[in-house]
């Protein structure tokens, strides 16, 4: 399957580069980039289908003392899968040597 690089894309992807062993959430993820979340979300589903990110809910504990728990939402973490981040990275600088932009990739641990 051919993978679809935009813009956002890359620049989602550049994002969750600067710390490829995190895992990111997703208004984190649009904080940074200045993306809106109707934006952000359909990269990220589009780079989990690929195989490039995985996903899983934030776990939270029920408090001990019966209080109201947490006051937000729990947040959606995603993180490069084993073999994701370098993958990313090939096919950035694939990209940047046809002259496809980015021209910065980053050279992060995977």
């Amino acid at each position: 399957m051919p993978i679809r690089l935009t813009t956002p894309t890359r620049t989602v992807l550049l994002t969750l580069l600067e710390d490829p062993s995190r895992a990111h959430y997703g208004l984190e993820i649009c904080e940074k980039t200045g993306l809106f979340s109707g934006t952000v979300y359909p990269v990220l589903a589009r780079l989990e289908k690929y195989g490039w990110l995985e996903s899983a809910w934030e776990t939270i504990q029920e408090p001990d003392d019966g209080g109201a728990g947490l006051a937000r939402p729990r947040r959606h973490y995603y993180r490069f899968t084993a073999t994701g981040a370098a993958e990313a990275r090939a096919e950035l600088a694939r990209r940047a040597q046809r002259g496809c932009g980015p021209w910065y990739v980053p050279e992060g641990g995977t």
